[in-house]
């Protein structure tokens, strides 16, 4: 094997391990249906809180109104903590996983 090959598979091993590392760090805010909140106010919050285009928020209202529920925004646990708190304390139910 030449030294190229040794450092190429090296590389490509640290990439692997870096990409699980991402992955397993990775949470979902998951948003549960109720029959309180509006579709208006759901996708209002959305945006506002989750940084949602109108179109995603529109699309994750639907989902949770017809299948119950949906993951509505993903990332670190420390990030999504805030948002969900937010989405809490607005009346909506949701939680990390």
């Amino acid at each position: 094997m030449m030294m190229t090959e040794i450092f190429m598979t090296k590389e490509k091993i640290q990439e692997d391990v870096d990409i699980l590392v991402q992955e397993v760090n990775q949470h979902e805010i998951i948003l549960f249906n109720d029959e309180v909140n509006t579709f208006d106010f759901v996708i209002d919050s959305l945006v506002s809180v989750c940084e949602h285009t109108l179109e995603q928020a529109e699309q994750c209202t639907y989902l949770v109104h017809y299948k119950g529920k949906c993951a509505v925004k993903t990332g670190e646990y420390d990030e999504l903590k805030l948002k969900c708190t937010e989405l809490l304390n607005r009346g909506l139910s949701a939680e990390i996983v």
